[in-house]
């Protein structure tokens, strides 16, 4: 049996396979000083960057989060690690900035879009990861229902939800058997990080 995969959580239990992602969130962009760098020691022991991105729904300076999510973008670039993006009221934007980079690989986070918006990330090749507040939104749960299942994550976020129960939303939504999605998600985890978790 495959072991289940939270792609992005803030409450590390140890019992299933747990993102370990490093970065400076969005909300932080302010105390963030202009002259500042990233030194590649912050990401040692990292599967991917971030969680990274723009929060355009918090009152936090656009500008200071676009020159910090750049920094982490920079940062993936050049340590050819995949990126974890936080992505509020700011698709377009971010979408926009992604494609400057060559990026191992991208995957947005407790996705809350579009079916529209869903098809241009996975037309890009990125990954949509969803958690219990998809539930929150009907067109949430339509982009769900049809994403490709080879760009599918499932994540707790910072919920208190338990992984399974995640995993069951999913199913129900897509009409799968459970052991059918553990191994396509196990499946898109070693695609991006290989068996051991250190691609």
């Amino acid at each position: 049996m495959s072991p289940f995969v939270d792609i992005h959580t803030h409450r590390f239990s140890g019992r299933v396979i747990e993102l370990r992602a490093r970065g400076v969130h969005p909300w932080q962009a302010g105390e963030f000083d202009r002259e500042q760098r990233f030194s590649d020691d912050i990401f040692a022991g990292a599967q991917a960057v971030g969680e990274t991105g723009l929060d355009y729904a918090c009152g936090v300076d656009r500008a200071a989060q676009e020159r910090l999510f750049r920094l982490h973008l920079e940062a993936a670039e050049r340590l050819s690690l995949p990126v974890v993006l936080h992505c509020v009221r700011a698709f377009e934007p971010v979408m926009e900035i992604l494609r400057r980079y060559r990026l191992r690989a991208v995957i947005f986070h407790g996705f809350i879009g579009s079916p529209q918006q869903a098809a241009r990330a996975v037309q890009r090749g990125y990954y949509l990861s969803f958690g219990p507040s998809a539930q929150r939104s009907p067109r949430t749960m339509e982009a769900l229902r049809g994403c490709p299942a080879d760009r599918i994550f499932a994540e707790t976020d910072d919920t208190g939800a338990d992984i399974a129960e995640v995993y069951a939303m999913i199913c129900e939504a897509r009409g799968m058997a459970m052991e059918t999605l553990k191994e396509r998600i196990m499946l898109n985890y070693c695609d991006i990080f290989g068996k051991d978790g250190e691609k």
